[in-house]
């Protein structure tokens, strides 16, 4: 006799429990939050410093938030999967400087752009499989490839350093041109963080990447390719990382062994302060980018009121701390609505077993 498998329903079709409802007020919230605590930074910045708003002074605030959103908009989808990639700092770094040395060789910019996000993609590539294949924790494998790629970076690059007299002017003035107070590289990020979220709003497999990251052996037991949304995830991501090297090489023309080292942890806690949740399953491309802006503004707001730049990494620390907090306690209260639920609907026992 044949078993008939019934057909695994759409996840769009799946009414929210008051649980997930829960997560998405709260992160809409956060979002908000976000939003609101860049605007009054720079309000009251521009107040104490007039020139702060200027179309240099914005034009420079997107600069310095392109690369960021970039990475973060790849590091979110690995993180809606209950994973993180560590990596991401060694990818931008030895991507820029291959961009760099593509272009040092007369070749097109074109090609080495195409060059950077395809070694990016590569080292993405291998991350997934490591994780998705060889089931090693993201974590552990992560952290191992960000001091593999970041020693081949040192051995190859060694103490050379790539600046912007050895770059094509037309490749330098992109990195710092743009509409008005609109940097090129601004829309770029733009057309890619939009595309993203299109993607996992509208699509079956961002959809997957949620379900995957809220329960990942639910998602299995449903019949989606957990092995292959994870790898897919990882490949994004490391994809970003190499389009952020050569858009950091056009945006400051000096690439050595040391680019982005350390820049990992901005990555991630841009991510988190944005509000995708670092358990996997929930936030939005949108959150983190707000989360880089925020990131970055503290950097360009500090100096601007006269505050030593030395509370950057302080704040930066307490924006992370109180994030993690805020998840704690969402998912401390989806947990208690989800238990609360499912006590109400649990079938009355008969009266003549209520005494057994």
């Amino acid at each position: 006799m044949t078993e008939t498998v019934p057909d695994r329903a759409p996840l769009a079709e799946t009414p929210p429990s008051s649980g997930t409802r829960l997560v998405e007020r709260v992160l809409r919230m956060r979002e908000l939050a976000t939003l609101v605590v860049l605007l009054v930074m720079i309000a009251v910045t521009q107040a104490g410093n007039s020139e702060f708003l200027s179309e240099q002074g914005i034009k420079d605030l997107l600069l310095n938030a392109t690369i960021l959103v970039l990475v973060a908009t790849g590091q979110s989808l690995v993180v809606i999967t209950r994973n993180v990639d560590l990596s991401v700092g060694s990818t931008l770094g030895i991507t820029a400087f291959a961009a760099g040395s593509c272009l040092q060789d007369g070749r097109n910019a074109v090609v080495a752009i195409l060059l950077a996000v395809a070694l990016g993609t590569g080292l993405g590539l291998l991350n997934g499989l490591l994780v998705s294949i060889g089931q090693v924790p993201a974590l552990v494998v992560t952290l191992g490839t960000l001091y593999v790629i970041r020693g081949v970076d040192s051995i190859w690059v060694g103490s050379r350093q790539i600046t912007a007299a050895d770059l094509p002017g037309g490749f330098v003035d992109f990195g710092s041109g743009g509409v008005f107070a609109i940097p090129w590289l601004a829309v770029i990020a733009l057309v890619v963080l939009v595309a993203t979220a299109y993607y996992l709003k509208h699509f079956a497999g961002g959809r997957e990447l949620y379900a995957l990251g809220s329960n990942p052996e639910a998602a299995r037991l449903a019949g989606i390719p957990v092995r292959r949304r994870i790898l897919a995830a990882h490949t994004f991501c490391g994809a970003l990382a190499g389009l952020a090297g050569a858009m950091y090489l056009a945006r400051f023309g000096n690439v050595d062994s040391g680019t982005a080292n350390g820049y990992e942890l901005t990555v991630v806690s841009a991510v988190v302060v944005g509000g995708v949740v670092f358990t996997g399953g929930s936030g939005s491309v949108y959150g983190a980018a707000l989360g880089a802006l925020l990131l970055t503004s503290v950097n360009s707001v500090l100096p601007a009121l006269g505050v030593n730049s030395v509370w950057v990494l302080a704040i930066n620390g307490v924006l992370l701390l109180l994030a993690i907090a805020v998840d704690r306690v969402v998912a401390l209260r989806v947990a208690a609505a989800l238990k609360k639920k499912s006590q109400r609907h649990r079938p009355a026992l008969p009266k003549e077993n209520a005494g057994v």
